[in-house]
């Protein structure tokens, strides 16, 4: 098989979506996972392909042990090999602050948003060798460079994922290599309007909001980038370099710094 298999956790619709067809027009075979409630966005599979990848769904709950660690062996059993590239794009996002967080919203963001890829990547890790290499990207964010206080408990899983990167880079060296790419605001959920979002792109360094396929093409020059390890690469319109006090959505009036 000449494609090489990639691994995308949450493939299934937005941004994991967007890395999913640009890792399939990179050359890439897919396993996509999704949650079990979830399914491939409208015209995912045929962009797939059209992009000459061989594709495969497969579910798992990531908040569930048995789940994550029975999912690799899924896919080698779907695909007839295991990936040689593992993108942890997956992550549970809920609102909190630490005036109201309680212990079982951080066990729940914890599991799914950095418990999880670190025992996927170990897994991973275990088959590669000399003649199997193999990639590890984490997805992040860009707020775990001046963190604030808004969805706080998505911000330790990610800060925590983010250490977690690079130790599992220099452990997992010299078959595997594990990196990150931190996005900035990207795709609106309902909250944002188109105001609410030009409003966002103006307070970045850049006057701009990146776009899913630019996080994506981040995602395949690191797949890529064979003497590259231990790196997160930030594609945020310059976000990583200011301190916002709050979430953009909250940010709305106050000034610009």
């Amino acid at each position: 098989m000449s494609r090489p298999l990639a691994l995308v956790t949450g493939g299934c619709r937005r941004l994991g979506a967007a890395i999913c067809v640009a890792l399939a027009e990179a050359g890439y075979d897919l396993a996509i996972h999704s949650s079990p409630s979830s399914a491939p966005e409208e015209g995912l599979c045929d962009r797939l392909t059209a992009a000459g990848a061989a594709w495969h769904h497969l579910t798992a709950d990531l908040a569930d042990e048995a789940d994550v660690e029975g999912l690799l062996p899924a896919v080698a059993a779907a695909a007839g090999r295991m990936p040689a590239l593992l993108v942890n794009n997956a992550a549970r996002f809920d609102y909190d602050t630490p005036d109201t967080v309680r212990q079982g919203g951080l066990i729940d963001h914890y599991a799914v948003n950095c418990a999880a890829p670190v025992l996927l990547a170990r897994a991973l890790a275990a088959t590669a060798a000399a003649d199997r290499p193999a990639a590890i990207i984490n997805i992040l964010d860009q707020r775990i460079a001046a963190p604030n206080a808004d969805q706080f408990s998505y911000t330790l899983s990610k800060l925590a994922l983010a250490e977690a990167t690079t130790i599992l880079a220099r452990q997992f060296a010299p078959h595997v290599r594990v990196s990150a790419v931190a996005p900035g605001l990207t795709l609106p959920t309902p909250d944002y309007d188109a105001a609410r979002m030009r409003e966002a792109a103006d307070r970045m360094p850049l006057q701009l909001l990146a776009d899913p396929a630019e996080i994506a093409e981040a995602v395949v020059f690191l797949a890529r980038a064979r003497a590259v390890t231990g790196q997160t690469l930030f594609v945020d319109g310059g976000a990583h370099l200011c301190h916002y006090p709050r979430d953009f959505l909250f940010l709305e009036g106050e000034s610009r710094g």
